[in-house]
């Protein structure tokens, strides 16, 4: 099958490595001093290696190759239990996105309130990114917040901290497929509805990052130019960073 998949130019590669922690398939290895794609199964196209590789030596373009395959990519990067995850990472290659973590003896204090006395800031239907229309009312001269889907069940407030007076679409980086969709959307959003800024969340994790690869990649392509906040959300509902890129 023909599909997106990691290129890698030899002859630009110096073997530095940059691009191993980039990687949350643990895709790629440094082998006889140059970065190697060890197998496309391990490769999900998404390019978050890319923007790691200080020489251009890495791209992504499409070809024949087999299909990407989640439960082999599991298989092999296990993180041990009680690591760090994002150090075991950096170090084995495994996938935090994909490590189970158990917070509950941390949450035995969280205070309750009735469901229906918190009020919802969410202005608008659908937000999937997929199901979005940029000619949308509500995307005109908005301030957009794009989520990760993961970070309005991380953070507890969310909807009060992030959400309020703004436009929402939310997209999954890793799962979601036919993203270029997702950059012509955003072009649309930023050209035609004349977006005033946009506010990315998203979780700590590397293969979330891709959701940043993807503005990106709208920014450049728009006639426009739009302020842009990256928000990065701790697993355990923490904001990490924040700040205008």
């Amino acid at each position: 099958m023909k599909r997106a998949i990691i290129s890698i130019d030899e002859k630009k590669c110096t073997g530095c490595g940059d691009c191993i922690p980039g990687c949350p398939e643990g895709a790629l290895l440094v082998i006889d001093g140059k970065a190697r794609l060890i197998s496309d199964l391990f490769c999900d196209g998404l390019g978050s290696c890319v923007g790691h590789c200080p020489t251009g030596a890495m791209k992504i373009e499409t070809r024949d190759a087999e299909p990407y395959d989640e439960k082999r990519v599991m298989e092999q990067n296990i993180v041990p239990a009680g690591a760090n995850v994002i150090a075991a990472h950096h170090h084995s290659g495994g996938c935090p996105g994909s490590r189970p973590m158990d917070f509950s003896q941390k949450q035995s204090a969280v205070a309750t309130a009735p469901i229906d006395s918190v009020p919802s800031a969410l202005r608008q239907w659908p937000i999937q990114l997929h199901l979005v229309s940029p000619e949308a009312s509500y995307f005109h001269s908005s301030d957009l917040l794009l989520a990760a889907d993961c970070t309005a069940f991380a953070v507890g407030d969310f909807h009060g901290s992030f959400m309020r007076g703004k436009s929402l679409a939310i997209a999954c980086p890793k799962l979601d497929s036919n993203m270029e969709i997702y950059v012509e959307k955003l072009v649309a959003m930023i050209d035609m509805a004349r977006l005033n800024t946009i506010t990315v969340t998203i979780m700590e994790v590397p293969c979330c990052g891709g959701l940043m690869a993807i503005v990106d990649a709208a920014l450049r392509k728009a006639s426009r130019k739009v302020p842009v906040k990256k928000v990065v959300i701790g697993v355990q509902g923490d904001v990490l960073s924040e700040e205008w890129v």
